[in-house]
């Protein structure tokens, strides 16, 4: 291997897995030397596969933890942080050479796309945020409009600076999820003005999804109580309309249901609302099925679209609200 590394795969895991099996030999496709990829188990050796290029380093604890150890085990100059279910398009590191040109640019996010080999119910977990209308952001699992800067990135695709990664502080170890959240607020507050966050639709990887609705809406939950949290804590990034629309539909869904039972009036106007979200998700249906190329799939994601409201809504408001310290369990 050569020593001219300038590009260091991060990838925290529990241990090594079936996925962990298909992303390495993936991010080994890519035509070049520059790079390495760092394993973190949370234990020793558990198999027997050896790849090229990359070596494994137990630590048991959590992701954020886990991740901040490439200050001192990674050798390359760009940390490429990915989740251990995601796989890098084969050109990536062309890519971010070209946006890495830019001095200014500290960090570089792109979308996560669902993989065609992922099955039917993992692709309408993914097919839910493919629409601003219902409440997700498209740019995150498809390619969608130009490069632009960003304040809020995750991690199964974001790749940093490690001058910039030791500037800002590396992540919060106190969070999990939001870690990510955290430390693109910390990229804003502590580096320069002039280090900036770059969207790429270009810089692409593949992400598998939650097989079944009762894990998408455990992850749902956990992120909608995390951004409650820290919609209350970091309002500079995270105290946004967009983050409170679904706390809204669920307080106008039990809410309305109440008032409209006590009093005759509030009906029509409960009717109204209902009338406002149906036409919403007909314009999700339409952008779903535009971007996912799959009617049935589409149809089937508006099911999962309105429990994902539902239960984003209630935790949001339980970690605005009742919340004074979120710990991650992770630590």
């Amino acid at each position: 291997m050569t020593n001219q590394i300038k590009y260091s795969f991060i990838i925290p895991v529990k241990e090594v897995n079936d996925y962990i099996r298909e992303s390495v030999p993936k991010i080994l496709e890519i035509a070049r030397e520059d790079f390495e990829v760092i394993i973190y188990p949370d234990h020793g050796l558990e198999t027997t596969e050896t790849w090229s290029k990359t070596k494994q380093i137990a630590s048991g604890r959590g992701p954020a933890v886990k991740r901040n150890l490439a200050v001192r085990d990674a050798r390359g100059d760009f940390l490429i942080f990915i989740d251990d279910d995601a796989y890098p398009r084969k050109d990536i590191l062309d890519i971010l050479d070209s946006d890495f040109a830019d001095e200014n640019i500290a960090a570089i996010g792109g979308p996560a796309i669902t993989p065609g080999s992922d099955s039917f119910l993992q692709k309408v977990s993914g097919a839910v945020f493919l629409s601003h209308f219902s409440g997700g952001f498209p740019e995150r699992y498809v390619p969608v409009g130009k490069k632009r800067y960003v304040n809020d990135w995750p991690t199964v695709n974001l790749t940093v600076r490690k001058s910039a990664f030791l500037k800002a502080g590396g992540f919060d170890c106190n969070f999990w999820p939001g870690e990510d959240t955290k430390f693109c607020l910390d990229v804003i507050n502590k580096l320069k003005e002039k280090n900036k966050i770059l969207y790429d639709p270009e810089v692409i990887v593949w992400h598998h999804r939650r097989e079944g609705i009762f894990r998408h809406l455990k992850q749902v939950g956990s992120y909608g109580i995390h951004r409650g949290f820290f919609a209350k804590k970091y309002p500079k990034t995270s105290f946004r309309p967009r983050y409170f629309v679904p706390s809204f539909f669920f307080l106008f869904v039990f809410g309305g249901l109440l008032l409209s039972h006590f009093f005759v009036f509030f009906e029509v106007f409960y009717l109204l609302g209902w009338i406002a979200y149906g036409l919403a998700m007909l314009v999700a249906l339409f952008d779903i099925t535009r971007r996912q190329k799959n009617f049935p799939i589409a149809l089937f994601a508006l099911v999962y679209v309105f429990l994902t409201h539902l239960v984003y809504g209630a935790r949001f408001l339980q970690g605005f609200f009742f919340k004074k310290e979120l710990k991650s369990k992770m630590r």
